[in-house]
Formats: C-alpha cells, structure tokens, sequence
C-alpha cells in the first residue's frame, strides 16, 4: 500500500473527543489550504460514526463557508437532528480557530428495495486503453506548464486517467463535458462506509474544471481564482472505490463569477452508484 492511501485512511480515521465532537487531521503536504474533498469525506465520517450500521449515505449538501488551514487539526461537531423509522438526520459544522469552516446536511437510510431506472453509461474508451499516470509522468509532463506538472507529479490516493488529455496542455476552448476514470490507488478495506467516505474524497476532483473549459482555462489558469463553494452528493448503489469508476461532468452554465457543474459517477459495468452537483467560484483575477 503506498503512502499517499495510507495517510488518506489515516485522516478519515477520526478522533473522538467527546459524545458527538470529533477531531481531523490534515496531510501536510504543502498545501496552502485544506483540499475541500478531505472536509467533505472528514465530515461524512463524523456524521457515520453517529449512525447506526443497518443505515447507509444517500444524500448529503454541504456549504465552504472558509479556506481551511491545514497546519491546525479540524473539530467536526454532529448534530443528531433526526433518528426516524427508516431515515436518520444529521448536520455537521467542521471548525478552526473558532469559527465553521464547512456545514453539511446528511441523510442515512436502511436498504429497501424497490423501482429502478437509470441513464447510461456514456461510450468512453476503458481505463486500460488511456495513459496510466505513470505515462503521463514520463511522456507528457516533460511538455506540461509547471503547476500542471507539480500536480501530475504529487503521490496521490485516488488515480485519475482522463479520457481526453487536452485541457491539460492547451487553451482550446472545449465542450463543457468531461469524462475521467477513478479508483482508490490501492485495495480498501471490505466495509461500504469507507468505499462511501473515499469517494466522497474523491468527488471534488475535475469537477469545478469542467465550468472552465468553454473559456479555455482550468484550474491551474494564473488568472482565475477557484474555490468550491457548495457540494451535494447522492449514493445510488453499493460499490468499491478502489475498483474503475467513471466520472462524467458537464456544466451548464457559469456567470457572475460562479460555475455549476454536475457528476455522475459508473461502475466499469455501466452501474450508476452516485451523481454529484457543485457551484464553484471561477473568478477572474484583476490585474
């Protein structure tokens, strides 16, 4: 297991400190500010550990009211809001040096069967027909701009292999669709709350960029300034994190200084296991 999973197991591994008050911990890493993935899989833990094991994840929207530091550990504080017959309730304030960095609404079901439906899968190459990371970092990267390189560079929990390489290494300005295979770097324990916690880690990757790529930027561009603002999650069906998820996104629409984008995410066999909404701030820096 390489070091990057392990210290990822490590920071979802809250510590308890009293009845319903939990603390996290940040990677240091370098990192000017706490990556918003963390919070979001940090907070979902705090609120699972409140819950009882018969009840799973299926929705969960939380609000970045303020960058997190990652030099100081992070209080998540639970409110038991609800425990129903079928549904269990729970909020979640994360906090640092006094005030709430991240709030989150959770809802927890027991399993029920009933009616299904889905979309498709879209026809993308599989993940074994694209560049591994490893290519990437001896053919590509040699030619990438050197924040993007950095990136690409970093040890990391969660493996990415984009279908389409080009918003990486041009300006073109593209379609606001995207399309990347994920996993976990290395086998996951056999428990679905951690599968769950991962990939809600997982899911703040690529998808504020997709606003970005009708304008020719990304992310990594020197003249915007990102930042997600608010992130909503919906788990549909049981999968592992650590097995080939496609993550597709597409944005609407961005204006005021705001992008929306929407994700679903695909077992390799076409299952839909979670879809995701962000609004992310794409602002253009003044000169």
């Amino acid at each position: 297991m390489n070091t990057a999973i392990e210290t990822l197991l490590s920071i979802l591994d809250l510590e308890p400190l009293e009845h319903n008050l939990f603390r996290g911990r940040s990677p240091q890493v370098g990192w000017q500010r706490v990556y918003g993935g963390q919070v979001i899989g940090q907070a979902l833990v705090a609120a699972s550990r409140t819950v009882t094991e018969d009840r799973h994840i299926h929705s969960l929207h939380g609000y970045f009211l303020r960058p997190g530091d990652p030099s100081v550990p992070i209080i998540y504080d639970v409110d038991r809001i609800r425990d129903g017959g079928s549904f269990t309730t729970r909020r979640v304030v994360a906090i640092q040096h006094g005030q709430a960095i991240f709030s989150m609404s959770a809802s927890f079901q027991t399993l029920e069967d009933g009616l299904e439906h889905q979309v498709d899968m879209p026809d993308v190459p599989m993940p074994e027909d694209l560049p591994s990371e490893q290519d990437l970092k001896e053919k590509l990267l040699q030619v990438a701009p050197p924040n993007v390189r950095k990136y690409w560079e970093r040890e990391r929990p969660i493996e990415l292999r984009p279908v389409d390489l080009t918003h990486y290494f041009s300006s073109k300005k593209l379609d606001p669709v995207q399309h990347v295979w994920v996993r976990a770097t290395n086998p996951l324990p056999d428990d679905q709350r951690i599968h769950q916690c991962v990939l809600a880690y997982a899911s703040d990757m690529t998808l504020l960029d997709t606003s970005l790529f009708p304008h020719g930027k990304s992310v990594f561009s020197p003249d915007i300034q990102p930042a997600s603002l608010d992130h909503s999650m919906w788990f549909h069906r049981p999968f592992r994190a650590d097995e080939w998820m496609l993550y597709t996104t597409d944005s609407p629409s961005s204006s005021g200084g705001r992008g929306m984008n929407r994700g679903t995410l695909y077992t390799r066999d076409g299952q839909l296991i979670a879809t995701t909404a962000q609004e992310g701030l794409i602002r253009l820096k003044r000169s």
